[in-house]
């Protein structure tokens, strides 16, 4: 093929469309877990985070509640994956491997909101600190009871098995948040005139972005690493069910999906879809939530 501009600008269109059919294929099962949040600064704060807004009987005035309660904030991360395409495989029309490479240069741009919300934010949750300055996954999260008295409250029962979680993905705001500044856009350096080609005989393209992932309510989500089954899954839904704020008041937590990674999936189907539990008693906990199995827990 005669390098030129045109032949270049059609080499481009190309390449941008296989990195597009990628991105389609890519899962969005983070949408399950995690509530996108546009963000216009470097690092945004999340000063309401900590304070569900409760209605109350209107007596006398107003009573504004205070929603900057918390100093939490989330700093955006950038992102970028970059293929350099030979010029000699240009001129000899090599171009037959340069397709499914950038299919999977947008497929992999395209799961990377799902690595980092399972595998890197929910996963590493038992470690990684929320807005009270506990694991977002801890037995010791400080709540005010009826008489405002600071008692400890979990949303973990422990193990030191492969996690699972049981979520309420029913709320307008999902236990992770994704605050996203830019997602993945292609771009290019395929210019005769660039110095990459000039240089190195490289015609380069690439994809970058920037967002980054945090923590809403811990009240939100149990997360476990002990055995999958009925009684652990019993006192998951209990807990959960339970989870009052501030002043004993009761959330509504509905325990309704059960994340898992691919270990905890059989586990997960019995559990769920069985008419039968193990010793061949009622399964109570059929279709009582529904499930996500995801690799990226593995």
């Amino acid at each position: 093929m005669l390098v030129n501009a045109a032949n270049l600008d059609a080499l481009r269109v190309g390449f941008k469309k296989h990195f597009q059919n990628g991105l389609g294929m890519a899962s969005s099962d983070w949408k399950s877990v995690a509530t996108e949040v546009p963000s216009t600064a470097m690092e945004q704060k999340y000063g309401w985070i900590g304070k569900m807004p409760n209605v109350r009987e209107w007596i006398g005035p107003r009573a504004v509640q205070n929603l900057s309660q918390h100093d939490y904030s989330i700093a955006e991360k950038p992102w970028e994956l970059t293929l350099g395409v030979d010029r000699d495989h240009i001129e000899t029309d090599n171009l037959g491997i340069y397709a499914p490479l950038f299919q999977e240069m947008g497929a992999s741009t395209g799961s990377k909101k799902d690595t980092l919300v399972f595998g890197d934010t929910l996963k590493k949750g038992f470690d990684l600190a929320c807005y009270d300055q506990q694991p977002f996954f801890d037995t010791d999260h400080p709540v005010l009871d009826e008489n405002g008295n600071v008692i400890s409250v979990a949303n973990t029962d422990g193990g030191a098995g492969e996690p699972w979680f049981l979520i309420d993905d029913t709320r307008a705001l999902k236990p992770i948040i994704l605050q996203r500044r830019k997602d993945f856009e292609f771009v290019n350096m395929d210019k005769l005139t660039d110095s990459n080609v000039f240089m190195n005989k490289e015609f380069i393209y690439g994809a970058d972005a920037r967002f980054n992932t945090g923590f809403s309510f811990w009240q939100l989500a149990w997360g476990s690493k002990q055995t999958l089954n009925a009684a652990n899954y019993g006192k998951a839904r209990s807990a959960l069910s339970g989870m009052k704020g501030d002043y004993g008041r009761p959330l509504g937590i509905r325990p309704s999906l059960l994340v898992v990674g691919p270990s905890n999936e059989s586990a997960a189907r019995k559990l769920l879809n069985s008419e039968f539990g193990a010793g061949g008693e009622t399964n109570e906990w059929k279709g009582t939530a529904k499930l996500l199995v995801t690799p990226w827990l593995a």
